[in-house]
């Protein structure tokens, strides 16, 4: 069997991920409290991904398609001008706080799992087609 091309495994990724991402924003309620659950767990998610040793085609399938699609920056920032343009200014910033430091500490929640021989992520950690495509 062929290699396959970096951008199906890109695409596959992603319509899993948009997919998900579609289904928590049908469960989850509350204005932006949906876009903060992705974006967390696409965060630990992503974390967990460069702690594991993967081939770069699940890198690419996982952490730039899937992730990529399930997280929504772009929806946090809408949702955040629209808060601090509707008059709810302090809302806005506890968004755009909760938002930014629940990200960050969930990717460096994964980060424990990265054993030392782990390839996945070197400085600096990239998820694309110029890290995966070097082979794995």
């Amino acid at each position: 069997m062929g290699r396959v091309n970096p951008a199906v495994l890109v695409g596959a990724g992603g319509v899993l991920g948009a997919l998900s991402r579609h289904l928590v924003g049908e469960r989850v309620e509350g204005e932006a409290v949906d876009t903060l659950t992705v974006n967390v767990a696409g965060s630990f998610l992503l974390g967990l991904l460069v702690a594991t040793p993967v081939d770069g085609g699940l890198a690419l399938v996982f952490g730039t398609g899937f992730c990529g699609a399930f997280t929504t920056f772009s929806s946090f920032a809408f949702e955040t001008v629209r808060q601090f343009e509707t008059g709810r200014r302090k809302q806005a910033l506890v968004n755009a706080t909760v938002n930014l430091a629940g990200a960050l500490l969930a990717v460096g929640l994964g980060e424990p799992f990265r054993g030392s021989s782990s390839p996945n992520c070197t400085s600096p950690c990239r998820f694309g087609p110029s890290r995966a495509g070097r082979g794995a």
